[in-house]
This record gives C-alpha cells, structure tokens and sequence, in this order.
C-alpha cells in the first residue's frame, strides 16, 4: 500500500524501518478504504514516524506504553511547528494536527477499529435517579429515540436547577412554576407540552423511588392544547418540484440528496426510518423498499421507477465503496452511515436554500403534511393516506380533514350581511 503513495524506494524503507512501520502501513491501508484524500496520508506519515521516534528516544517500543506519551508528543510537536501560533485556537490546531493521527493509529492498532471520538452526553440526574433510564425503558417500555428526548428536556431541567442554585430535593410547586415560565417561550405549544409531560414523569417517579417525599408532579401544569387544534402546514407541490430540480445531479453528493428527498417526498418518511435504510431494504426482485418505523413496525412500501432510478444511479454512480451496509453515506472520509435525522434536516435545508423557497419549518417532516395534502387534493381518503404515512391512529391522520377545502367548502356558512 504504501508503493501506492510513495515513489522513492528509500522513503518506503525509512517508513518500514520505524518501530511502528507495520501498523503505520495498516493505517494507510485504512485510510484508503475510508476514502481519505491522498493529502491525508503525504500529512499523517511523517507525524507517525516522528511519534514512532519520540517514544523509542523515551525508551518505549510497544504500543501499550506508547499511548501514554500521545498529549506529551502533540506537546513536542507544538513546540516545533507552533512558533508562529498568535492564538490558543492556532495553538490548538496544530496540537490536533499530531493529536488525530497517533490516535487513530493506536486505535486501530490495539483494538481494531477507530471510532469516531465523541464524549458521551451524560442523562441528567444521574446521581439522584440513577435507575430511572431503565424505569423508561423497561417500565414504560420507550425506544431509545424516546429516551434522548427525556434526556434532552430533563437536562433545561437540570440546568435551570444549577442556575437558580437548587438540589432537586429542594424543589418545590413554586420553583416549579418559575421553570416553566423561564422556558415557555422559548419553546412551540408542542414543545412546553412535551417538556411539562417530562418533568411531571420525572417526579412521580422521584415520589416513588422516595428520592423526594412528595409528588410534585401535579404542580407542573401542563399548557391547555386541543388535539387537531393546528392546521397542517407545508411547502406546495409546485415548491417540491422546484427544490428537486435545483439539486446538481453532476455531483456525488447531488445524487445521494437528490435519493433522499425523493424517498422524503413519495412515501413521507421521517428522517429517521431514511437514516435506518440500509442495502438490504430494498428487495430489487419484488421492486419493493422495507422502512422500519416507529416503534419498530415494519413496512414493505412498493419502489417507483423514479425512486429506483434515482437509487441505483446514487448506488452506482455515487455510493463510496465501503463495508457499511447503510444505504446512504457520508460523502466524505470517514465513510460510514449518515450521523441521524439532523443530517437528513440540513440536507432539506440545503436544498430549499438552492431553490430560494421560505417556509415556516426547515426540516424534513413538512414533506408528510405535503405528501398528505397532495393526495387529499387527488380525492385519496383519510384512511387510504393514514396508511401510507403509517399513522398508528386514524385520530392522527384526522387533522388533515383541515385542509380538504373542496369538502369543507359546503359546510360554511354564509357571512352575515353578505349576498343571499
């Protein structure tokens, strides 16, 4: 691999010589299958002998001993390269440029794979309710996505307590009703709802479990919200077609996106069963797409020409070779699946961007109110566009019936003073 990349004999045999040769020539291998630009490895090489040397000068010459000198070496190469650094953040990037490398390096040397380096978030409360995560899952019997939204409304939660200098023994009805005020308005109706619902969960089961001596659930008042009480709302069919025919189709990416919004738009998927696809979804003899949804229900969806097209152009025209078996990928190094729904809403952003089209939401849900509409507008009953968005509960699909203008039309009544 490393002919590949170096021309000179003496080069490969000045790398092959280091200590660390055989697993700098692994490294190389795998940021090739990764999809690293060649710049990547004419960088990174040269790091990795410099730190193959370092540690052997410290007396070192095994891996295990080597990763304890990875912050004393980024430290040696600051001192070297960093004279020119006027700043902490200059400073910080050259530290990374020895950091990343050694790292990956020693990663894949002692335990096979590099992973991509993210500082778990912590669920609040840990230290009070330590088993409460497993009460969700276990008791109330919520998916994972579920849990991160816990996690994500009991942590305003957890710092509005910080802030005001409260423990969560000492939380009382009044300090209760002093968070919701802080953090309505920065939240939609559906948003305080959620939240309230959260905190109220939250301390019930703080009474039961006896971590606070009363249950103070019922002094967090959720905000009054009428089931259907909104009106769908969503770009036009016209606006859809627009954002499709902007994206570049000459481009890697252009393709995987173009796929994407296209499976957004057809079927209504949620950014999370596009993230869930994978190789296997699509079963090309039976001209079928198999979408995990909510809660782990599964449905096989029939697969359109466009679609498949537009897949298969991605697949051969697009897709980075790599052993993921997620059906869409990163375009760029590290190759591997999209990183989640967030990713499939700034790809929307993107695209709606391009086409100049303002709309109230930037993500990739307003698709399934579009898609809704339209079929609504095609004559499509509730229950026929219930099933293709796979709603669990005609109720859901129900506020769609809002915008059937065509049926409402008759049922209004005349305005008062107006022509009999």
């Amino acid at each position: 691999m490393l002919e590949r990349y170096f021309i000179k004999p003496a080069t490969i045999d000045r790398i092959r010589a280091n200590w660390l040769g055989p697993h700098i020539e692994r490294y190389v291998e795998w940021l090739n299958s990764e999809g690293y630009a060649e710049r990547n490895v004419f960088r990174r090489v040269p790091i990795l002998c410099q730190f193959g040397e370092y540690v052997q000068h410290q007396g070192v010459t095994d891996l295990a001993s080597a990763a304890s000198y990875v912050e004393p070496f980024a430290a040696y190469w600051l001192k070297r390269h960093g004279k020119s650094c006027r700043t902490d953040a200059a400073s910080h990037k050259v530290m990374e440029e020895a950091h990343n490398p050694v790292r990956q390096l020693l990663k894949l040397a002692l335990e096979g794979c590099v992973k991509p380096e993210r500082k778990p978030v912590s669920f609040p409360f840990l230290s009070e309710a330590p088993e409460f995560i497993q009460y969700l899952k276990e008791e109330r019997g919520l998916q994972p996505s579920s849990v991160l939204h816990y996690r994500y409304d009991l942590r305003r939660f957890d710092a509005y307590l910080t802030r005001v200098g409260a423990h969560l023994t000492e939380v009382s009805p009044a300090l209760l009703a002093a968070f919701v005020v802080d953090q309505a308005p920065k939240l939609s109706r559906a948003g305080r709802r959620n939240l309230c619902g959260v905190v109220r969960v939250f301390l019930r089961y703080c009474h039961r479990e006896r971590i606070l001596s009363e249950d103070l659930s019922a002094a967090v008042e959720m905000p009054q919200s009428y089931r259907l009480a909104d009106i769908p709302r969503s770009i036009t069919w016209e606006q859809v077609r627009s954002m499709l025919q902007v994206v570049d189709r000459r481009t890697v990416r252009g393709r995987r996106d173009y796929a994407i919004l296209l499976l957004l738009v057809t079927y209504g998927l949620r950014a999370g069963e596009i993230v869930s696809l994978t190789l296997d979804s699509i079963n090309w003899e039976s001209g079928s797409i198999r979408v995990v949804g909510k809660g782990n229900k599964i449905a096989s969806l029939p697969l359109p020409s466009e679609v498949g097209e537009a897949i298969v152009q991605y697949l051969k025209n697009g897709r980075p070779a790599s052993h993921d078996r997620a059906l869409f990928l990163r375009d760029h190094a590290p190759i591997r699946g999209l990183g989640g729904e967030a990713t499939i809403g700034t790809i929307v952003n993107t695209a709606l961007t391009r086409a100049k089209i303002a709309t109230l939401h930037r993500g990739a849900h307003q698709f399934r109110h579009a898609l809704a509409v339209k079929l609504l507008q095609q004559g499509a009953t509730l229950n026929e566009i219930g099933s293709l968005l796979r709603h669990q509960h005609p109720k859901t699909t129900g506020i769609y019936a809002k915008v059937d203008f065509t049926s409402l039309r008759p049922l209004s009544l005349p305005w008062p003073g107006g022509a009999a």
